[in-house]
């Protein structure tokens, strides 16, 4: 993974560079990889050895060393929400792609929460499992059904004012369909996560 990001990188003329990393992170380590660990992606077994060689791998520094230019890299949740973000009451945004993540901001700062996506959820599935790509694939109205319960739930949990939606998958989302179980409901586009990669550096970003 260094390598081919490496290549990416410095044929870029960018100094700094943002990378959200599908697993749990603290300080650019990585503390659970997880569906890295997953040799056939979502739905296979997680293979012990590779999940063994990630956790405590310091991705942040292999890339900043590769690579010459200043990388920071965070959960690609984390990152959604910093560009999500409205700054104000409890945030709670939901990335919807290959898997299915959290991050929490209240009154604009982000509150460190667990990893959800290898809970187990629903018919002995992970969240990642039952919200991920593969599954919306598979039977669309299941997922809205699955996606709505399990937002509702996290709301409660967090206190959640206000609801985001982020990631890939965010465009089978519409938020009318989430108005019952929020005070406000926001559907992203791809440019908020460009804005949480670019809030890595700069504050107050509009």
């Amino acid at each position: 993974m260094v390598e081919d990001l490496t290549t990416l990188v410095v044929d870029a003329p960018c100094r700094h560079v943002a990378v959200g990393f599908p697993g749990d992170m603290d300080s650019g380590i990585v503390l659970e990889p997880g569906n890295l660990a997953r040799e056939g992606g979502i739905g296979t077994p997680v293979d012990a050895e590779i999940d063994a060689q990630w956790r405590g791998y310091h991705l942040e520094a292999a890339l900043r060393a590769a690579t010459g230019r200043d990388v920071r890299v965070v959960n690609d949740a984390t990152l959604a929400a910093l560009g999500a973000s409205l700054g104000e009451s409890r945030e709670l945004v939901f990335t919807l792609g290959t898997g299915f993540g959290i991050a929490l901001v209240v009154d604009g700062t982000l509150v460190r929460i667990r990893d959800v996506g290898a809970e187990v959820f629903a018919d002995e599935e992970t969240y990642d499992e039952a919200l991920g790509e593969p599954s919306r694939a598979r039977d669309a109205q299941r997922w809205q059904q699955l996606l709505h319960r399990a937002v509702a739930d996290f709301v409660e949990e967090f206190d959640a004012r206000i609801i985001h939606f982020g990631g890939g998958n965010a465009r089978h989302v519409q938020a009318r369909d989430f108005e019952d179980v929020a005070e406000r409901v926001v559907v992203n586009d791809d440019l908020s996560t460009l804005r949480g990669a670019l809030r890595l550096f700069v504050a107050d970003v509009a």
